[in-house]
């Protein structure tokens, strides 16, 4: 008796784990794009700077994205090479 409880779990299990093999993660779970379309370089003030994320280049995208949610609610896709984005990024980094 015991056996054939035993062979009924490991048949369960193997047919689970054949059914998860090459399913996609859901959509919201990875994003295969760039989320910046265009980048603003001119100066914001850091009052007017809610929070930023900072999202390195990967499979998803070859550029390194630093998006800017500011006090409005907007979010601001900024230039990563400009000087004070720099400084910025440098900011949040040594944190």
């Amino acid at each position: 008796m015991k056996d054939k409880a035993v062979a009924v779990v490991m048949i369960l299990l193997f047919i689970s784990a054949m059914g998860t093999k090459g399913k996609a993660l859901p959509r919201s779970a990875m994003e295969l794009r760039c989320q910046c379309i265009g980048t603003h370089s001119k100066f914001i003030h850091p009052k007017f700077i809610h929070n930023v994320n900072l999202i390195p280049s990967g499979p998803h995208c070859k550029n390194v994205e630093v998006i800017a949610t500011l006090t409005d609610g907007r979010e601001v896709c900024l230039e990563p090479t400009a000087p004070w984005v720099k400084l910025v990024i440098k900011a949040i980094l040594d944190k």
